[in-house]
């Protein structure tokens, strides 16, 4: 579930446990930022903003940062190094190609800072190796999670903003599955084919106007017959959650992610667990690997961690070549591994091949990427095929869940992507 960087700050919790978890290492190294800022301080602005790029993995936005504190000192040498590092990434900065941010408007006469907008130029040009599956007609479900079933051979999608999950064919036929029993956003979804279950998350987003304001802050998980889509059973999520990205153990177990509050669930019973890591800020759709002893779990601002469910230890992978933040889906297909990235520009669907080990990054390929923000989402490996949600539209709506003005929401694209 995409939750901005902005919002994911505002809402970090004021109470520390004697460790402190990566939320409040984050926010301890903002705040020193901030008192080096105002204090001219620019070493220690520039120490502690590579102490941040370092907890954050390489992720292009601490290099933005870094960047930015270079020509505050004065470096402008260092500071087009570090902006040339995120343009090897493939990635570009908005906010300097339209010339917005001011901290950099000393570099214009730098000789090499026009190369660095013309390489994120170039970074932003559009790809697209996928192919349209299903449109769907109604374009103000905002989609979010979607899951293949087996059986009918049809994908059941979830409903943002019409609160419910639908069924869609490869020949276009979309119905209704079921719907919210609360009637807030439904997010996650995923199928247990084999014990005809499917498994969604029900989130009354806090804020949004969609949802009943006494409910903010409030989550569900929810499972649903698969064949009448009858509802079986609802677990309401601790206070203050926002399940919103899902995925099951071998044993159908649901494991949820709280891209709110940092943390990971495991449902056992009708009890939901927490799983006792502190290194994620904003954990999204997690990744099974083979054996289910470990999950990928993609963290929007860190990156993705592989976590051991034995341990809860968690290894990282290096997004210092390849940036790993901004991830909201994530799928493993053999060593492949897809990611939907809304949290970079441009915004894109990304494949990386991993070693056997599965925690090196061989290779990469863009799948699809555009300059627009069509807010990609999640995706389903189906066979050797990805299907993914290519433009859900959330970049079309303000904080409150409403769309802004002089914007309107568009239909819905499932797009085909052959794995082979």
């Amino acid at each position: 579930m995409r939750i901005a960087a902005a919002a994911i700050v505002a809402i970090i919790a004021a109470v520390a446990p004697s460790a402190p978890t990566a939320r409040q290492q984050f926010e301890d190294m903002q705040a020193r930022i901030r008192t080096a800022i105002k204090a001219g301080d620019q070493q220690s602005r520039i120490a502690t903003d590579q102490e941040l790029l370092r907890f954050l993995h390489g992720s292009p936005d601490a290099l933005l940062a870094l960047a930015r504190a270079y020509v505050a000192a004065g470096d402008a040498t260092n500071a087009v190094a570090t902006l040339n590092r995120i343009a090897d990434m493939g990635l570009a900065a908005d906010n300097l190609m339209n010339g917005s941010d001011k901290a950099f408007s000393s570099l214009q006469s730098h000789p090499e800072y026009k190369g660095v907008l013309e390489r994120f130029r170039q970074n932003q040009q559009s790809v697209s190796l996928g192919a349209t599956a299903i449109t769907l007609t109604d374009p103000g479900l905002l989609t979010e999670d979607i899951d293949f079933d087996p059986s009918t051979h049809t994908f059941l999608i979830t409903s943002v903003l019409e609160h419910k999950i639908i069924r869609a064919g490869l020949d276009g036929r979309i119905t209704d599955f079921s719907s919210s029993p609360d009637r807030w956003p439904m997010l996650a979804i995923k199928l247990d084919a084999p014990r005809n279950r499917v498994w969604a998350t029900e989130v009354a987003l806090d804020g949004f106007t969609s949802a009943p304001k006494e409910a903010w802050g409030r989550s569900a998980v929810l499972c649903y017959d698969l064949k009448s889509g009858k509802l079986l059973r609802r677990i309401e999520g601790p206070p203050k959650t926002a399940l919103g990205d899902m995925v099951l153990t071998p044993d159908g177990e649901p494991i949820l992610s709280d891209g709110q509050g940092g943390k990971l669930y495991r449902l056992i019973g009708d009890n939901l667990r927490p799983i006792e890591s502190n290194e994620f800020i904003s954990p999204q759709t997690p990744a099974r690997t083979p054996g289910g002893d470990a999950i990928l779990v993609p963290d929007y601002l860190r990156g993705i961690g592989l976590l051991n469910l034995s341990t809860q230890q968690v290894s990282w992978l290096d997004g210092s070549k390849i940036a790993l933040n901004g991830v909201d889906g994530l799928y493993l297909h053999g060593r492949s591994l897809i990611l939907t990235q809304n949290g970079t520009s441009p915004q894109r669907v990304l494949r990386l091949e991993l070693d056997a080990s599965l925690t090196r990054i061989t290779n990469s390929k863009v799948i699809d990427q555009s300059p627009a923000q069509t807010d990609p989402t999640h995706g389903v490996v189906v066979g050797n095929d990805f299907y993914y949600i290519a433009n859900s539209g959330w970049g079309q709506l303000d904080d409150h869940g409403d769309v802004k003005p002089g914007s309107r929401l568009t239909s819905a694209r499932i797009m085909h992507y052959s794995l082979k």
